[in-house]
């Protein structure tokens, strides 16, 4: 067969296993995930670039509580890192792809389907039924494995990366670990679930509030309530397997959006206290106390109106999962930005 014509039965097969996926994962394969909160949010399936996928089956739960409905996502502090943008995982049964063939034959009864039905089906006969690679469907291996088939990461789905699981459907037997690097294992399950840690908001607070002078320390932190672990876990039903993956507030960095500032610590990072407070409180009496977390401005904001102070926290991220596996993974960071007018003191000469 000359490579082109090779080419363009390859790629429709492509195509066609595509709108397979399409087509049968809503009443096979999706799944909400849910939290404890009893809410749930859709993973949709649909395109990413060029690729059509499976709603994932994965399921997320939060462990514990923020205390806070202001949540954010964490950004990974290792800039060369980020969670999956998609993966393999067991979606459909022999069955299920022998239900599909007949789908697709069935539609060339519908206004302008035409023909197209008959050539789906037979291009995906050619790679299911017919030997190339798969027999029959591999209807004598039901309940023995499964075809496992790409999701996206929902958090992803723009991503470049998500185009990266173009693969159709393969057979993987129950109990195995399919020889493909984006397989779905209790790390990528980790790693899905950092992508779904909701972590609090870091809007801080501020003794003067609002608006400080130039050459007075303002003390800085933040409420002990809202920083404390946090975990989300990751599981696939119906295999026992599940990932914890937990992020505990370590540091806050405060960045006060100008040169011309001298922060506490001077690093201008501030540690979590035992209790999971950050900083501390301002009190009367304290106006000439060096604040253990804060900043000092030397220069007014002038005619800019306010400098942009940024508060950054920063998360020590572990995992375990239900097969003994686990480890560390990136830090992850979450920041705000709030403005700070700073203003001169004004005096009197006489």
């Amino acid at each position: 067969m000359p490579a082109v014509n090779r080419i363009a039965r390859s790629t429709t097969l492509s195509t066609a296993v595509a709108l397979l996926l399409t087509l049968q994962a809503a009443p096979l394969a999706w799944a909400d995930r849910t939290t404890t909160s009893g809410e749930s949010k859709d993973a949709d399936g649909g395109r990413s670039g060029r690729t059509m996928y499976v709603q994932t089956k994965v399921q997320t739960t939060v462990n514990g509580s923020s205390s806070t409905t202001e949540t954010g996502t964490l950004s990974s502090a290792d800039t060369n890192w980020t969670p999956p943008a998609c993966w393999y995982e067991p979606a459909f049964s022999p069955k299920e792809i022998q239900e599909t063939v007949k789908l697709w034959r069935g539609l060339d009864g519908l206004p302008l389907i035409g023909g197209v039905g008959e050539l789906v089906g037979d291009l995906l006969d050619q790679r299911y039924k017919n030997g190339h690679p798969y027999k029959d469907y591999n209807l004598d291996k039901q309940g023995e494995g499964m075809f496992w088939a790409a999701a996206v990461n929902p958090n992803r789905k723009d991503d470049p990366e998500a185009s990266a699981c173009d693969k159709p459907p393969f057979w993987v037997d129950n109990g195995e670990t399919p020889d493909e690097p984006l397989a779905l294992t209790p790390q990528v399950l980790a790693e899905y679930a950092y992508d779904e840690l909701p972590v609090p908001g870091t809007e801080i607070e501020m003794k003067p509030a609002g608006a400080t002078k130039v050459n007075l320390p303002t003390w800085i932190w933040l409420d002990k309530a809202k920083f404390k672990k946090i975990s989300v876990t990751a599981s696939l039903p119906g295999t026992g397997l599940s990932a914890t993956t937990t992020a505990e507030p370590v540091s806050l960095h405060i960045d006060p959006g100008t040169s011309d500032a001298q922060t506490y610590p001077a690093s201008g990072d501030c540690q979590i206290n035992a209790d999971g407070s950050i900083g501390e409180p301002y009190a009367d009496g304290k106006a000439n106390d060096t604040p253990p977390c804060g900043v000092t401005y030397l220069r007014s904001s002038g005619s800019d109106g306010a400098y942009a102070l940024q508060a950054t926290v920063t998360w020590k991220i572990s995992w375990t999962s239900t097969t003994g596996e686990g480890g560390d993974l990136p830090d992850g960071t979450f920041g705000a930005t709030q403005d700070v007018t700073v203003q001169e003191i004004q005096s009197v000469n006489r």
